[in-house]
């Protein structure tokens, strides 16, 4: 939408003071803090204009103008100056998303990470086990026909998981299945092991596969992969009860809603995770409609050049894009540096 220098200041300078104080501004607030020396008629003159453009609208028939979604995006997308993060911050985040520790408690450190610098939820998709390698399996026998086993994965990550066998199982015959799988597969990703695994069982028909029947067998219940794998984690949903315009009868509980089914998050999350650098969303460009009075803005993580998640900020769409946006990004690549550190 082409829009002359005069709009495109104003249009600036409205969207920023409805991000700051949240309330319809009129033309003689325009007036005081765009800097032009015009009056407010002629300033009037102007929003009338972006109204009729679908750029601004007026809640109330008296009140000043609120930016519309399709405004939010001209401003996001030509307006908008980007605020950089700070030395002081970016050292906190290094500090925080170190690679000395587990896969889980980066991917927790992260969510919290945007909860707590945007004050409003944080959301990290998991990373799925198709990206994790497996360094060290170890099995050992339990009552009940019950196998524990130690998966040791990125070399930092350690999961016991309890699996039910066919029969009861001696220390040295599974022993001697941890040194199978672990002769071959060590420092493949899971994904490709599972995939190797259901071909070893269709081909390993005779009695000299037997141990290879078995240890496939085995192997295969411990690492299938189960429902967190394709979860997310989401810190600070409760920060978005402090917006005054979400709460609005329905909003917060259709939000809600939204947030705890995993399969629409995931969904949004999805369309995000092949995108390049930060995408956003605002309002009811999610198509998602519990989501209409809120902003997504995403970035995907990646390691080794292998995408790995997604991780974001949900919040009002009077959110601070110019604030939230680079904590977004740079979270995204921290995350990925650590991720690929620690494997």
């Amino acid at each position: 939408m082409n829009l002359n220098p005069r709009a495109q200041l104003l249009l600036k300078a409205l969207v920023d003071i409805y991000i700051t104080d949240g309330q319809p501004v009129g033309s003689k607030t325009l007036a005081q803090t765009s800097g032009l020396d015009v009056s407010s008629a002629t300033i009037r003159n102007v929003m009338s204009q972006l109204d009729k453009q679908g750029l601004v609208q007026a809640p109330h028939t008296s009140a000043g103008r609120i930016p519309t979604e399709q405004g939010y995006r001209i401003f996001i997308d030509s307006l908008m100056e980007m605020q950089p993060l700070t030395t002081d911050l970016l050292g906190m985040m290094n500090a925080e998303l170190n690679a000395n520790q587990s896969t889980d408690n980066l991917i927790n450190t992260a969510s919290t990470l945007l909860s707590d610098f945007t004050k409003m939820a944080g959301i990290v998709t998991i990373p799925k086990r198709s990206q994790l390698k497996l360094r060290q399996i170890e099995f050992l026998p339990l009552p009940g026909k019950r196998i524990l086993a130690i998966l040791v994965i990125n070399e930092k990550e350690v999961e016991n998981r309890v699996i039910q066998a066919d029969r009861e199982y001696t220390q040295s015959e599974l022993q001697t299945v941890s040194n199978i799988v672990n002769s071959q597969y060590a420092g493949k990703d899971i994904f490709s092991i599972r995939t190797s695994l259901v071909e070893t069982l269709h081909q390993a028909s005779t009695r000299l596969d037997q141990q290879m029947r078995v240890a496939a067998s085995i192997a295969d219940k411990a690492l299938q992969q189960d429902d967190k794998n394709s979860n997310y984690v989401m810190q600070g949903a409760s920060n978005l009860l402090n917006f005054s315009e979400l709460e609005e009868t329905g909003k917060l509980q259709q939000m809600f809603q939204v947030f705890n089914n995993t399969r629409d998050m995931l969904n949004i999350l999805d369309r995000c995770i092949n995108a390049e650098g930060v995408k956003v969303y605002v309002g009811r460009e999610s198509g998602v409609e519990g989501l209409g009075s809120c902003s997504l803005i995403t970035a995907p993580y990646m390691a080794d050049g292998e995408v790995l998640g997604v991780l974001g900020v949900v919040g009002p769409t009077r959110m601070n894009y110019k604030n939230v946006i680079p904590v977004v990004e740079i979270t995204a690549k921290l995350l990925g540096q650590a991720l690929k550190s620690e494997s």
